[in-house]
C-alpha cells in the first residue's frame, strides 16, 4: 500500500510503498477514501525536517539538554549515533482519516463490514485504528466533510475548557482551519465572536458565517476589542494560531476582561506578563489535542472508555459530535475545502507547503478495489539452502538501535522484518538490506529458509511468539523477559521439550568482554556480588510498569542481573528476597534491592534505583572473592583489586550485544546447544518473577 511519511534526516516528503496492516484485537481496518492535510501541524513538521541540525537544536532545546546528558554517562560516539539513527526514523503523517471498514477485531462489536467512519488514522490506503478513535458516519455526510471530524474536534476541545455562556463575547486568535471551525461552534453555540488574523480571505469567509473579523495588520487589536465589548473586554480568548512570537499571548491577556479566561489550542510563544495575568487574575489553560482518553493507553490502545456519568466528553464522543454538527449545518466545512488532490500528486500539496495559503486540502484515494499486500519485498536475495536465515519480529528501539548495527557485520542473512504498521519495519529493510518487510509475522514462521526467528515485541507477547515460533520448528531468539508468568515458563518449557529447538534470551550483559575478564580471573568459587542499576525513572503511567503488560521494571529489566550474576557464580538461583521503597512497597518495584541465594553458597545483591542521578554510571558490578575485588563501572572500565596478572579494561560502552548475536549467528550456523544454558534461562525467569512473589509476601520464595 501507498503511505506519506516524511523523513527528519533528509526532510523530503515521501509516498512510500509498506505493507498493509493486519486488523488486531480492539481496532478496526479501514480502506481509505479521503483523509485532509492538516496544513499547520504538518507544516511544522516538514519545517522541521527540512531544517539542519544546528536549526533542530534551537527549536528543541530541551532535548539539546537530554542529549548533553547522555554524552556524559555514555560518550560522545553512542549518544551521536543514537541522535542519528533517532532523526532518521520515518514519520507518518496525518490524523483525519476517511474510509470503509474491511476489517473488525476481537473484542469490537459498534462496527461492521462496510461501514463508513471518520478516524484519526494517517495517510495511507490501509489503516489499523483502535476503537476509541473511530466514529461512524451520518449517511447526509460526504466523505469530504467527514474528514474534518478529528481537526474539527481540536478546535471543540478548546471550547470544552473554555466552556463559553449564551452572550459571551470570545476571541478567537488565529483563522486557520482549527480557528475557522472554532469560531462557527462558537457561533452554533450562541457567542458572539470576534476572528483576529492577517489574512483577508479567511477573515471574509469568516464574517459571512457572522463572525466580527479584524486583521492585526491594520491597526491595535486590544483596542479593536475593547471598542467591540464596551470596554470590558472579552470573556474569552481561545488562541488557535501557530506562531514563535510572545505577543499573542500579551494581547490575549490585555484583551480579556478581569477575571477573563484564555486557551491555548495552537502553538505560540508563552514568556507570561505575571502583571497582566495577577492584575485581572485571568485563567489560561493549555488544551490537548481531541479531547479526554488523548494519549492514555487504556483509552485508547486497551480500548477501556471512561464512564459517560463522569466524563461527559471523550475524545471518541467529540468526533460524534462534530459529526452532528456537519450534519445537522450548524458546521460548514465544504466551503473551506481549497483543493482535492489525487494521493500520487501529493506534492502538489506538499512540495511547496510552507508557502500554501490553502485552508484545507484533501487527498483522494481512487484504488478502491485495492488488495491490502501484508509483505512486500524490497530485495531479490536467494535464501535457498542457506543457513543463519533470520525473521525479525518487531521493529522498535531496540531492533533499530542495537540489535540491527550488531547484526550489521555477522552472517546473518536478513530475509524478513515484521512491524504492526509497516512503516518503521520497511525503513529499517531499506537500511540494512533485508529481503521482505510484513506486517503479518506468520509469513515469517511458515517460510522453511527462516531458521532463526528475533523476537523483540512488547514483553506480553513474548511467551506466545516464543512458543509459536517453536512450533514452528525454528529456533528462537527472544529480547527479555521470557515470560511474565510462571505458567507461560511451563508452556514455552513444553514447547522447547516437544520441538528440540534452541531457546535463546537477550541476557547480553553475560558476553560483555568486562564480564568474561572478571569470569575468567574469579573463577567458579564462592563468591559475593553486588549490581547496582542506576535505571533512572519512567513515568509510572508507561506501559512496562503494567505487571500483565510490561511485567514491571524488575521481571522485565533487572533479570539481567539476576543472569549475570548466575553467569559469573557459574550456580543456580535456590531463594530469592526483594524489598523496595515506601509505605507501599508492592506500588514501587522500581526502587527495589533483591538478595539472591545460589546452589554453591554464593550471594546475589541486586540494587535496582530509579531515584538516582543520571550524572551517575548507570551501571556498576562488584565481585568478591577469596581476597580479591574486581570493579566493572557502566561497562568502560574494569579494575582488579588483590587479582595477581588482571589488567584493568577500558573500552567505550560494551554491554556484550555485538558479541552475543556474533555467538548466536555461529551456532545457528554450526548447530549445536544454546549460548546460554536452557535451564539458567528458565532458573532467571523464574527467579524474577519470584521476586515480585516475595515482595508481595514479604519473605524469601524459594525457586523450584
Amino acid at each position: 500500500m501507498k503511505q506519506i511519511i516524511q523523513s527528519f534526516k533528509t526532510g523530503e516528503t515521501i509516498l512510500e510503498e509498506v505493507p498493509a496492516p493486519l486488523v488486531r484485537r480492539g481496532c478496526v481496518l479501514i480502506q481509505t477514501t479521503r483523509s485532509l492535510v492538516s496544513l499547520g501541524t504538518e507544516r511544522m513538521l516538514v519545517e522541521f525536517g527540512k531544517s539542519n541540525l544546528i536549526q533542530k537544536a534551537r527549536q528543541q532545546p530541551d532535548k539539546v539538554k537530554q542529549v548533553l546528558e547522555k554524552i556524559k554517562t555514555d560518550g560522545l560516539m553512542p549518544t551521536l549515533e543514537a541522535v542519528f539513527t533517532k532523526l532518521g526514523e520515518p514519520l507518518p503523517l496525518g490524523y483525519c482519516n476517511v474510509g470503509k471498514v474491511i476489517g473488525v477485531g476481537e473484542g469490537v462489536n459498534d462496527f461492521k463490514i462496510g461501514d463508513r467512519v471518520a478516524s484519526n488514522g494517517h495517510h495511507a490506503e490501509f489503516v489499523c485504528i483502535p476503537k476509541n478513535l473511530v466514529a461512524h458516519i451520518p449517511d447526509n455526510i460526504s466523505d469530504e466533510e467527514a474528514c474534518f471530524t478529528v481537526i474539527g474536534s481540536i478546535g471543540l476541545q478548546g471550547i470544552r475548557l473554555l466552556n463559553p455562556t449564551l452572550g459571551e463575547t470570545v476571541v478567537v486568535m488565529g483563522l486557520g482551519l482549527i480557528g475557522l471551525i472554532t469560531a462557527q461552534l462558537l457561533l452554533s453555540n450562541g457567542c458572539r465572536v470576534i476572528g483576529v488574523d492577517l489574512d483577508d480571505k479567511k477573515l471574509a469567509m469568516a464574517e459571512e458565517w457572522g463572525v466580527i473579523p479584524f486583521n492585526s495588520r491594520n491597526g491595535d487589536v486590544v483596542k479593536f476589542v475593547e471598542e467591540q465589548t464596551g470596554n470590558y473586554g472579552a470573556d474569552g480568548v481561545i488562541i488557535t494560531a501557530s506562531a514563535k512570537t510572545n505577543d499573542i499571548i500579551s494581547q490575549a491577556a490585555k484583551m480579556s476582561r478581569k477575571r477573563g479566561r484564555i486557551v491555548l489550542v495552537g502553538v505560540i510563544g508563552l514568556n507570561l506578563s505575571r502583571a497582566e495575568f495577577y492584575e485581572k487574575e485571568l485563567s489560561f489553560q493549555v488544551s490537548c489535542s481531541y479531547g479526554p482518553g488523548r494519549y492514555d493507553d487504556k483509552y485508547e490502545q486497551q480500548g477501556i472508555d471512561y464512564p459517560l456519568a463522569f466524563v461527559r466528553w471523550t475524545e471518541k464522543r467529540n468526533f460524534e459530535t462534530i459529526l452532528n454538527k456537519i450534519s445537522t449545518q450548524f458546521l460548514k466545512v465544504n466551503s473551506m475545502i481549497s483543493e482535492i488532490i489525487e494521493l500520487d500528486d501529493y506534492l502538489q500539496i506538499y512540495g511547496d507547503i510552507g508557502q500554501s495559503r490553502s485552508i484545507a486540502s484533501i487527498l483522494k484515494y481512487n484504488d478502491l478495489d485495492l488488495i491490502p499486500e501484508r509483505t512486500i519485498k524490497l530485495n531479490d536475495f536467494s535464501f535457498q539452502g542457506s543457513k543463519g536465515v533470520v525473521g525479525i519480529i518487531g521493529a522498535g528501539n531496540f531492533t533499530k538501535m542495537t540489535m540491527l548495527p550488531s547484526l550489521k557485520d555477522s552472517q546473518a542473512k536478513l530475509k524478513y522484518i515484521a512491524s504492526n504498521g509497516g512503516v518503521t519495519g520497511t525503513s529499517l529493510a531499506k537500511k540494512y538490506s533485508i529481503s521482505r518487510s510484513t506486517t503479518d509475522y506468520s509469513e515469517i514462521l511458515k517460510d522453511s529458509d527462516v531458521d532463526l526467528v528475533m523476537i523483540t515485541t512488547r514483553h506480553d507477547s513474548h511467551a506466545k511468539l516464543v512458543i509459536e515460533t517453536l512450533n514452528s520448528g525454528k529456533n528462537v531468539f527472544v529480547e527479555k523477559p521470557l515470560a511474565l508468568t510462571i505458567i507461560e515458563l511451563n508452556d514455552i518449557i513444553e514447547a522447547q521439550i516437544r520441538n528440540k529447538k534452541v531457546v535463546t534470551v537477550g541476557f547480553n550483559r553475560r558476553f560483555s568482554p568486562h564480564i568474561q575478564k572478571i569470569k575468567q580471573h574469579a573463577g567458579n568459587t564462592q563468591m559475593n556480588v553486588i549490581a547496582t542499576m542506576n535505571a533512572g525513572h519512567i513515568p509510572y503511567d508507561f506501559w512496562v510498569h503494567d505487571l500483565k503488560i510490561g511485567g514491571g521494571r524488575i521481571i522485565g529489566e533487572a533479570c539481567h542481573y539476576i543472569d549475570l550474576i548466575t553467569y559469573l557464580t557459574g550456580s543456580k538461583v535456590v531463594a530469592v528476597c526483594m524489598n523496595s521503597l515506601g509505605v507501599n512497597p508492592e506500588e514501587n518495584t522500581d526502587n527495589a534491592s533483591i538478595l539472591l541465594k545460589y546452589e554453591n553458597g554464593s550471594t546475589g545483591v541486586i540494587n535496582y534505583f530509579s531515584n538516582g542521578s543520571k550524572a551517575y554510571s548507570k551501571e556498576r558490578v562488584e565481585v568478591y572473592s577469596q581476597e580479591r575485588t574486581f570493579v566493572m563501572d557502566n561497562f568502560r572500565k574494569t579494575e582488579g583489586f588483590g587479582a595477581k596478572g588482571f589488567s584493568n579494561l577500558n573500552t567505550r560502552i560494551d554491554k556484550g550485544h555485538k558479541n552475543q548475536f556474533e555467538t548466536l549467528i555461529g551456532k545457528v550456523i554450526e548447530g549445536g546447544e544454546s549460548i546460554i544454558p536452557f535451564d539458567e534461562i528458565i532458573n532467571t525467569s523464574k527467579a524474577a518473577i519470584c521476586a515480585i512473589e516475595s515482595l508481595k509476601q514479604g519473605a524469601w520464595v524459594q525457586v523450584n
